[in-house]
């Protein structure tokens, strides 16, 4: 998925979040896919590294 997605993503689970009342659920959340997007862009690098030596 491309940077579009995941901002169209965000910005629906965040009017969603306002009218059910879940704003800190909904960022809390975000914290998490920050962090499993950060975990997966550095897995990619090192199977690339690897794959490359």
């Amino acid at each position: 998925m491309n940077a579009f997605w995941y901002g169209l993503f965000a910005v629906i689970l965040a009017v969603l979040s306002f009218f059910t009342g879940e704003i800190v659920t909904f960022l809390m959340l975000g914290f998490v896919l920050i962090s499993l997007q950060n975990i997966h862009m550095t897995l990619k690098k090192l199977v690339q590294q690897k794959e490359n030596e």
